[in-house]
């Protein structure tokens, strides 16, 4: 009885001391972490077992690894390890798995493959988190996370020095085109200092910068262009790309060789340097058929988006060009109210090669410049804004600027003639002559510089001083068709397969030019324009008494009443002088060229006899050699009282003429400088 009490003890106290100790084993193995000798990672009680002989001699042999007795090998290595050992033998290397981690495929040294290596090498490269239930980037939790393709995560270790695990999950919205978005990397909040890495990953990243290196495309590319090389090569800033793109990409599709970018920096490289296709194709790694598809796709995409915002009479209102674009310097010299519009009209010149077509080779050829081209007219406003461009005309007889002005007119194109109303001011040059009597029967006043008669030699002095108030404000259609030239390709001469498509090249660079370049002249300095307005106003109704001086007593003919000095007597005058005397910058700029050719000696300044404060100079004409033009200046010890010259406009009170220009230049400021061009500090005498 006593034994069997004891043996129902035991039956109670066995089990619950097993309970025990079984506990104890449990915790003690819970504390305890098993890693895995290859992968590096932590091994679950269920798939651990000890590393199999085969995978410990090819780990000593080949990984330098020594297996102790409680090493262990997760299941997941061990059955990676025995299917490859199954697969037959193949002809060349297989590829380590891309991820490059811990998780690579085992290769039995029988195969040419790679064993992966332990992660085992820290570099000081900054890595994302490996998170598969939330976010790598913004922390928001699954579902719908995805993977970054191999791809991408190079991509962005390439231009951001970040590793990005293969199973590192992150939100769809963070990926675009493969890789990850520029806005993503501003909200990451996951970010590592150091990166864990093996072998095989570490060969896997070389070998693709290798890759990467061997493959990259030396040609151009405007998806990673230097902010700097966007002026030289399109003649727009990069900020001012983008926005030109912005009308233009999502109308253009990507192709294999070029991006939506890449064609539309083609296409302004083109307007811009004027370059062939052929050459063309060469520095974008394109073909010819490709570039000329390129240019065609936004030429049309252009004229359908772009220019219908930027140019033409229905993209800016009357008012607007009246309060905006016109200058208060116009408005005084016309006498014009705020009602009265005033543009600028003038024809520019296209070059073209000479066509096999003999009518057109006739239609298309000019007598004035003796080769074949063709017209777009050109309308700007007082600051150079394009207000529209008509045309392309041809160049012969039946379209000078006047035909091309009537026809405008009579068959109202582009609704130009509704767009003007009465009173309306048009500044044109004297070859619209024919079109001033269809102009006064519209009710539309036309300034045009003075013409001359036959048989008369020189403008008197009202119609120079008039035809100097309409020079002073059409300049600016000069500057304007200046500015379109600066597109080299509508510079050069063209091929008469582009006559087509002339005039929308001219168009888009006007639109563009609309856009994004500053205006010629400025509309806010209206207090400054004023004065000068009423300062060439006041000096209009002047009569030039030097002229009258000279022409009463013969001086043309006297020649014992000059004699030659050296020592010249002229006031001594600033720029800001001189730009007072010459109201205008283009006569100074050619000073330097008239005083270059007479500074050998060859010509003298005389000085009259009896009244030193006049002097007269024989200058040579830049145009004709056998021409000369005789100049009289009277000075006085601080300033030039009057001047006259022979040239056609040098009776004018109203500025100077190019060669009185260049005479005081010279004697009231050149000659003083040091580090003027000509004639500095050598004392010669013009």
């Amino acid at each position: 009885m006593r034994h069997l009490l004891l043996t129902e003890a035991a039956r109670v106290r066995i089990p619950l001391l097993m309970n025990f100790f079984l506990l104890v084993f449990f915790l003690t193995d819970m504390v305890k972490h098993y890693i895995c000798t290859i992968c590096n990672r932590k091994a679950n009680r269920r798939d651990r077992r000890p590393v199999p002989a085969n995978i410990q001699k090819y780990l000593k042999k080949n990984l330098s690894i020594t297996c102790t007795p409680d090493s262990v090998v997760c299941s997941g290595c061990r059955i990676k390890f025995y299917r490859k050992l199954r697969k037959p033998k193949e002809s060349g290397p297989v590829p380590v798995d891309e991820r490059g981690d811990a998780g690579d495929a085992l290769v039995p040294p029988s195969t040419n493959e790679r064993f992966t290596s332990p992660p085992s090498v820290m570099l000081k490269i900054s890595s994302t988190s490996r998170s598969h239930s939330r976010c790598f980037f913004c922390k928001r939790p699954g579902p719908k996370l995805v993977c970054l393709p191999a791809e991408g995560r190079f991509t962005v270790f390439l231009d951001h020095n970040i590793l990005v695990p293969a199973d590192a999950r992150c939100c769809p919205v963070h990926i675009s085109d493969g890789t990850l978005t520029q806005d993503s990397f501003s909200n990451i909040q996951t970010l590592t200092s150091t990166s864990l890495l093996n072998r095989s990953s570490i060969c896997n990243i070389l070998q693709k910068m290798r890759n990467a290196c061997l493959n990259q495309n030396t040609s151009l590319n405007f998806d990673a262009l230097d902010e700097r090389d966007y002026p030289s090569l399109t003649g727009l800033t990069k900020p001012q790309f983008d926005d030109f793109c912005s009308h233009l990409l999502q109308h253009i599709k990507t192709t294999p060789k070029r991006s939506p970018r890449t064609t539309v920096g083609l296409f302004l490289v083109k307007l811009y340097s004027g370059m062939s296709n052929k050459l063309l194709s060469t520095i974008f790694g394109l073909s010819k058929s490709s570039v000329r598809r390129a240019i065609e796709t936004v030429r049309l995409i252009s004229m359908r988006t772009f220019v219908p915002l930027y140019l033409g009479i229905e993209t800016v209102h009357r008012s607007t060009l009246i309060q905006n674009h016109t200058r208060q310097l116009a408005k005084t010299l016309f006498n014009a109210n705020d009602n009265q519009l005033i543009l600028v009209l003038d024809g520019t010149y296209i070059y073209i090669n000479k066509s096999n077509n003999f009518k057109f080779q006739r239609r298309s050829f000019s007598m004035h410049k003796g080769r074949p081209l063709v017209k777009p007219m050109v309308v700007v406003t007082t600051t150079g804004h394009f207000v529209t461009i008509v045309g392309i005309y041809l160049a012969d007889g039946k379209n000078n600027d006047a035909a091309i002005l009537n026809h405008m007119l009579r068959a109202n194109i582009q609704n130009f003639r509704e767009f003007l109303q009465e009173g309306d001011i048009l500044v044109v040059d004297r070859g619209f002559r024919d079109s001033l009597t269809l102009l006064t029967d519209l009710g539309i006043n036309a300034e045009m510089p003075a013409l001359i008669s036959k048989g008369q030699k020189q403008l008197s002095t009202k119609e120079a001083n008039s035809s100097r108030l309409v020079t002073k404000v059409r300049w600016v259609v000069e500057s304007a068709n200046a500015r379109i030239k600066r597109f080299k390709m509508l510079a050069t001469v063209l091929p008469c397969s582009q006559v087509p498509f002339i005039g929308d090249f001219v168009r888009i660079v006007c639109a563009i030019c609309n856009k994004y370049l500053p205006a010629l002249s400025s509309p806010s300095q209206t207090e400054a324009d004023t004065q000068v307005a009423q300062q060439m106003l006041l000096l209009a109704e002047r009569a030039n008494t030097l002229q009258e001086y000279v022409q009463e007593r013969g001086l043309e003919r006297k020649l014992k009443v000059w004699k030659s000095v050296e020592d010249v007597p002229f006031p001594r005058l600033s720029e800001e002088n001189l730009h007072d005397l010459t109201l205008g910058v283009y006569q100074l700029k050619l000073a330097s060229s008239y005083i270059q050719e007479h500074l050998t000696g060859a010509y003298d300044i005389h000085v009259h006899v009896d009244d030193t404060s006049l002097l007269t100079v024989r200058l040579q004409s830049r145009h004709t050699s056998s021409r000369r033009y005789l100049i009289w200046i009277r000075s006085s010890d601080t300033a030039v009282e009057a001047w006259y010259c022979q040239c056609r406009a040098g009776a004018r009170v109203v500025g100077m003429c190019a060669h009185v220009s260049a005479i005081v230049w010279y004697l009231a400021f050149a000659r003083h400088q040091e580090s003027t061009r000509y004639g500095v500090g050598t004392g010669v005498v013009i």
